[in-house]
């Protein structure tokens, strides 16, 4: 199978997908309850698309393209409000974090579509363990070479996108002492981590070539990369975000990741080289254990500084991009983020700290993806 042609794409635009957990009201536990919302969201006109995920306690949105962050944050609310109404139909919730707290892989069950029974076939337990909710941002790109430079150029700031996105504390009633928790089920993946360093389509190209005659690879859909080419939309995709647990911050996030982008464009501050991936894995892991306050590796000069610290002078290198793509709300939005709570994960241990009671805090994350209740 050959690598399809990467569509044209408007620089710089954004598409949002957010993976969701669906709860009932009695205990806040999963409820396979996909088909009937999506029965009923097939009669709203929405901007995007809402669609199955791999097992019937989930469901996945998606934004149709966007420009900029209020784009993405009306969009998002549109289809967010249409979810919850429907929802509340069926007597059941809404709610974001990478993983439930509570909830036990072995009920799970695998939505009835040919792929994800494929996938079940091929990664056994995995694929049930796979009920864990993320964020993907994709960003357009003017041709495939700078596709790949942009995926490059992106990843340095992989943990970033992992520590203040992060809401995965918990994972079947435990408090796992990572922020992000939900990625350590994507890592058990065979062809999860990073990208191959190609900084060309035509290099690209024949890895990819090499990879599907040994019979391990069909489509780009089998790579679990941080971030992949998605030639078909013209886009790159980051995949390490967790879902956050409001839209605000959804919408926040991809306003970050767009800005990002267009200072690796504009500015080109970084000269790639496979050596930054020396660090990539610790950097990583840092992010995902310790949020904000993990160790940050620079890749170029071998620091040593906090997440946090590394993340708030970034943010101050984007200001003048933010102003071109209107996206200033946003990166204020993070900043007091960082002041406050420093991500999702934190407010979750917060709450659980005063009720002592997870099915609260899953009650508390659905009032949250509604709308109902603030940053508290």
């Amino acid at each position: 199978m050959s690598l399809e042609a990467f569509a044209p794409s408007e620089p710089l635009t954004l598409g949002v997908e957010l993976e969701l957990a669906i709860v009932n009201r009695h205990d806040y536990d999963l409820s396979p309850s996909s088909a009937d919302l999506l029965r009923l969201m097939a009669k709203r006109k929405i901007p995007g698309d809402v669609k199955p995920e791999m097992t019937d306690s989930m469901i996945e949105l998606s934004t149709g393209i966007c420009r900029h962050h209020a784009d993405a944050l009306g969009q998002l609310t549109e289809i967010r409000d249409a979810l919850v109404e429907c929802a509340r139909k069926l007597n059941v919730g809404l709610c974001g974090g990478g993983t439930h707290p509570f909830q036990d892989w072995s009920e799970r069950r695998i939505f009835n579509t040919p792929r994800f029974h494929m996938l079940s076939e091929l990664y056994g337990y995995l694929s049930k363990q796979f009920t864990i909710f993320g964020q993907h941002v994709h960003v357009g790109c003017p041709g495939p070479n700078e596709a790949l430079v942009l995926l490059h150029g992106l990843s340095r700031f992989i943990p970033h996108f992992i520590a203040l996105s992060a809401s995965s504390p918990y994972v079947q009633g435990t408090d796992t002492g990572f922020h992000s928790a939900r990625l350590n089920s994507v890592f058990a993946f065979p062809l999860s981590g990073r990208a191959p360093f190609c900084t060309t389509w035509e290099d690209f190209r024949l890895f990819f070539e090499k990879m599907t005659r040994t019979g391990v690879v069909q489509s780009m859909k089998d790579f679990y990369w941080d971030i992949r080419p998605k030639p078909e939309y013209g886009t790159i995709e980051v995949r390490v975000l967790d879902t956050p647990l409001t839209i605000d911050k959804a919408a926040a996030l991809a306003a970050y990741i767009q800005c990002v982008s267009r200072w690796l464009t504009v500015e080109q501050p970084y000269e790639l080289a496979e050596d930054d991936y020396l660090v990539y894995t610790f950097n990583r892991f840092q992010a995902c254990r310790f949020g904000p306050e993990g160790t940050f590796v620079d890749p170029k000069s071998g620091e040593h500084r906090s997440l946090r610290e590394d993340i708030l002078a970034t943010l101050a290198r984007l200001e003048s991009h933010a102003i071109e793509l209107k996206a200033e709300a946003a990166l204020d939005y993070l900043r007091l983020e960082l002041e406050r709570h420093g991500n999702d994960a934190t407010w979750a241990r917060q709450v659980h700290a005063r009720e002592h009671l997870l099915p609260e805090l899953v009650r508390r994350q659905c009032e949250r993806w509604a709308g109902e209740r603030g940053d508290d």
